[in-house]
């Protein structure tokens, strides 16, 4: 079992990552389905508000804290190599960075660039809208799964 300083990351590990992916499926189980629901223009323009509110301190604090904690996590894990919960720990790492930070990066935040640049009342706005919630809910389900992952793996790395 790990213990003193080690103990205390992995706890603040599945803690961040396990707030993360609660953020994300909330996303993806009620506040896309009901932006959804509004006209394109409206929704179009909610999402770019919620867009712009998700990069404060509050959020961004809690997700790249995730994503640094992890980081260190592994690096630390590949360091010291502690008995019996090495795969834990590394499954944890990745699963969020590649699964939660990464997808972000790669999957949504492109999503959210291009949906800031439609004219939200033209018909190539409404149509974009559409993919847009279908694609990036589908790809906010990945990291959902990914950050609840991480969690259960460090929860696991604990006992």
């Amino acid at each position: 079992m790990i213990d003193g300083p080690y103990f205390v990351l992995t706890v603040l590990g599945a803690l961040a990552c396990g707030l993360v992916a609660g953020v994300f499926t909330a996303f993806s189980t009620f506040v896309m389905k009901g932006l959804a629901a509004l006209p394109p223009a409206q929704g179009i323009a909610a999402m770019n508000r919620i867009n712009v509110a998700a990069v404060g301190p509050a959020f961004m604090a809690v997700f790249l804290g995730a994503t640094g904690l992890c980081a260190v996590l592994a690096v630390v894990t590949f360091v010291l190599w502690p008995d019996g919960a090495t795969v834990e720990l590394l499954l944890g790492s990745a699963l969020f960075l590649v699964g939660s930070f990464g997808v972000t990066v790669v999957a949504n935040i492109p999503r959210n660039d291009a949906l800031a640049e439609v004219d939200q009342d033209s018909a190539e706005g409404a149509a974009y809208w559409h993919a847009y919630v279908r694609e990036w809910t589908r790809w906010n389900h990945v990291r959902s799964v990914a950050s609840a992952a991480a969690t259960v793996s460090y929860i696991l790395a604990l006992t």
